[in-house]
């Protein structure tokens, strides 16, 4: 099936049915509905290199880095509301938080002619993303650049989020607070959250206790240091970990130690995710609205695939969701 067929099923001429395919202004409902009605009846698909050659393909690439964090998928629930009414569609690339392997999938998608970019924990530097934005428009959730120019970012106030964790945590008795954070140099949410936990701890007056303790995300590498860190010398009682996927794991570690949780150790993660209402879990977890990140990320997207210049930098306020991983039985009755 070709743009005639549709057009003369649909009693319209070429350009008129181009017009729907490009989205373009002007074109009133009735007419998309008629176009588009003979595009389903019809089966017809425009053809994605024919269509890159023209000008825009309509997909846009995006990398995570990795499928094992349940809140990358509270991100995509975002992206799809977003692109649900548009001609978009989004692919997907899984880096396994290689920066090798990212610039590779980032190179593949330019090749592909996709339209634009969203790139999510991005551990790439202003340099790297600076060039990437060059070519092709460019928006990343998860990275801390404010002074960035040539492409847009989405983010929670990490340092905050942090912030909120040590104080609820203090405010409920517990002072020897740790930080159970990643092995990643170049992660500005990491380095966000880090400075967090740091001001935290000092401002509550525990400066003596800060610990922060870093690990891959491998399964057994967590363990191992979440194991170490519940059986030395100075056990913390609480430990606020980088994300739910990590608290989760310190939870079944301490479990398995005989340790009660929350009363002889709270846990606190971030990103509530769908997991930390568990029964078995209860997690208290700072929220930073992973849903809209991803809308607004793909918001932003699609503005400068259509030409917008200026830089927008959206930040999500955090808070937290207590639940009972870091309340004790005494302060909650």
């Amino acid at each position: 099936m070709t743009i005639r067929d549709v057009a003369k099923d649909a009693g319209v001429s070429v350009a008129a049915v181009s017009k729907v395919l490009r989205d373009a202004y002007g074109v009133s409902d009735a007419l998309r509905a008629n176009v588009r009605a003979s595009m389903d009846k019809l089966d017809y698909r425009p053809l994605a290199a024919a269509r890159g050659m023209r000008g825009q393909t309509y997909t846009i690439g995006i990398v995570l880095p990795d499928l094992r964090n349940p809140f990358f998928a509270d991100i995509m629930d975002g992206v799809n509301t977003a692109l649900e009414r548009t001609q978009y569609r989004a692919m997907v690339g899984i880096s396994q938080s290689s920066v090798e392997t990212e610039m590779g999938i980032v190179e593949s998608m330019i090749d592909r002619q996709m339209d634009g970019m969203l790139m999510i924990g991005s551990t790439e530097d202003r340099k790297n993303l600076d060039i990437i934005a060059r070519r092709k428009p460019l928006v990343t959730i998860g990275h801390h650049d404010p002074e960035a120019t040539t492409f847009d970012t989405v983010n929670n106030h990490d340092q905050q989020g942090a912030m909120l964790v040590v104080k609820h945590l203090a405010v409920n008795g517990y002072r020897k607070i740790a930080m159970f954070s990643l092995v990643s140099g170049t992660s500005t949410i990491l380095i966000q959250r880090e400075l967090g936990y740091r001001r935290g701890m000092m401002e509550a007056g525990l400066g003596k206790h800060i610990n922060i303790t870093s690990s891959s995300q491998i399964l057994r590498e967590v363990q191992l240091n979440a194991r170490r860190l519940l059986t030395g010398p100075q056990r913390p009682d609480a430990i606020f970990c980088w994300t739910d996927l990590i608290a989760l794991e310190v939870i079944s570690v301490a479990r398995e130690l005989g340790l009660d949780i929350p009363n002889d150790l709270a846990v606190v993660g971030y990103d509530n995710t769908m997991f930390c209402d568990f029964a078995q879990n209860n997690l208290t977890s700072i929220d930073q609205s992973g849903e809209q990140l991803g809308l607004q990320a793909a918001r932003l997207l699609i503005e400068r695939i259509k030409g917008r210049a200026v830089t927008e930098h959206f930040v999500v306020t955090p808070r937290i969701v207590v639940r009972q991983s870091s309340t004790p039985a005494a302060i909650s009755a």
